[in-house]
């Protein structure tokens, strides 16, 4: 049902529009001041609202301005008992979307209204169009997938991107969650700043710490040189901490006080950072049931479970699961620099058959190993998934080639063609990853202003 913020001093007027609206199927919120009123106001508020213009305090006109601040497309209706042609016109000049004089019809009311309501639903669409275009158009892997979980999750993110609100992401392993932790990051306005993102669980426990936090030099033995921590790292952006519930109970002591004091000290250091960063963590089993084990900190727990995003299994989004295959498939053979190969109704009836144990990843695998051998196996996919076997008849210098430009690839994008993070990353000295760029002819000025989730 759609809602219908009504703002009116008077009474006698409000409950009057109030029911006549009710009557037409709207939900109503009535109020008898702007404040209050403002405070339901959102971007995503997908009515109309309708007010006087002459109020104590806030009037009507202030208070039109103000929504317009939050949202030019949301629809507000003035009422006046004073109208003339110069209200009518400064207010639709303001943004105004109608204005209605005092008294009039409830059928009036109900009828414009409606137009409103219908100007809102139609820009609403036209906006969520807008960012499916976008989302088409970028490089790099995106949120696919029509089941409702998914089109849930993408809602969510959409809602959620710009707040600073931690976020737990509870998921099995190749579930896309390091993919939900970007794509919150990416539409944020932290995109600019950096996208840090660690695995809790491939750090030895010894340098978790100096990783995290940093250390001057000194610290301890071999810190010969001061190393700024990933927290550090990320401020300005978003911190990722994958397989949380890896972490040793001696380093959520200090996380824990970071997520709370948002400032870090370095290792060997008393003197604080202030942070201004995002944290996303995720986690593959419940932190809850962790925590009562005296596995997990609970009071670690409690602050991380402020907003929760919990993916759901490929197997319980099977629809979804022709879509993405068909996808990988593509993103293989462009990396490969092969045909796509063809997909039969066999192959299919084989997808959606299997468990999937390994969720998303495990099908990107797949599609790998299908463009890759294929035509080994005569495009039976069946029996290339029981095969377990990748070297099938493709020399392995090919495979290790498309394997290594793909991971370049990925780490330009990644990295929006910043040359230094890629050698970070990648481990490789300068002139090496020059020369595999240029052996596989990838221009960083294509990675450098791209956006990926």
């Amino acid at each position: 049902m759609t809602q219908i913020i009504l703002v009116d001093d008077e009474a006698p007027v409000r409950e009057s529009a109030s029911q006549s609206l009710k009557l037409a199927g709207f939900d109503v919120l009535p109020f008898d001041n702007a404040a209050d009123a403002l405070a339901q106001i959102s971007d995503s508020f997908d009515g109309a609202l309708i007010t006087d213009i002459r109020m104590p305090g806030i009037d009507g006109f202030e208070l039109m301005r103000q929504v317009i601040a939050i949202d030019k497309d949301i629809p507000v209706i003035l009422i006046s008992g004073h109208a003339d042609v110069s209200t009518a016109v400064a207010a639709i000049r303001e943004g105004g979307y109608d204005l209605l004089e005092k008294p009039f019809p409830s059928s009036e009311l109900v009828d414009t209204t409606r137009r409103a309501v219908e100007k809102r639903r139609l820009s609403l669409e036209n906006r969520e169009l807008r960012q499916e275009l976008e989302e088409s158009s970028r490089i790099g892997p995106r949120i696919l997938g029509k089941a409702p979980a998914i089109e849930s999750l993408r809602r969510t993110i959409a809602r959620i991107a710009n707040t600073d609100t931690d976020v737990l992401i509870i998921g099995e392993t190749g579930t896309g969650k390091e993919l939900v932790a970007r794509s919150l990051h990416e539409h944020s306005q932290r995109r600019n700043n950096n996208f840090v993102a660690i695995n809790c669980g491939a750090i030895p426990e010894q340098l978790l710490d100096s990783e995290l936090f940093g250390h001057e030099a000194g610290a301890f033995t071999d810190a010969k040189a001061q190393r700024v921590g990933k927290f550090e790292h990320a401020n300005g952006g978003t911190l990722f901490l994958d397989e949380i519930e890896s972490m040793p109970l001696s380093t959520q002591v200090p996380i824990l006080r970071v997520l709370q004091e948002r400032s870090i000290e370095r290792l060997g250091s008393n003197q604080q950072i202030e942070l201004d960063l995002r944290v996303v963590t995720a986690a593959k089993i419940d932190l809850k049931e962790a925590a009562e084990r005296g596995e997990f900190r609970e009071d670690l727990y409690y602050r991380l479970n402020v907003l929760t995003l919990e993916l759901p299994p490929l197997r319980e989004r099977r629809e979804d699961i022709p879509l993405l295959f068909q996808h990988f498939l593509l993103v293989a053979s462009a990396r490969c620099e092969s045909e796509v190969p063809p997909l039969s109704a066999e192959a299919l009836h084989t997808l959606m058959g299997h468990d999937w144990p390994g969720n998303i990843r495990e099908l990107r695998n797949i599609a790998e190993r299908y463009v890759l051998m294929g035509e080994e196996f005569n495009y039976d996919l069946a029996a290339l998934m029981q095969s377990g076997d990748v070297s099938g008849g493709v020399p392995l210098p090919e495979q290790v080639a498309c394997f290594e430009k793909a991971m370049i690839e990925q780490s330009l994008l990644r990295h929006k063609g910043n040359i230094k993070e890629t050698m970070e990353a990648l481990g490789l000295p300068r002139k090496t990853l020059s020369d595999k760029m240029q052996k596989y002819q990838l221009d960083r000025k294509r990675y450098r202003d791209s956006e990926i989730e």
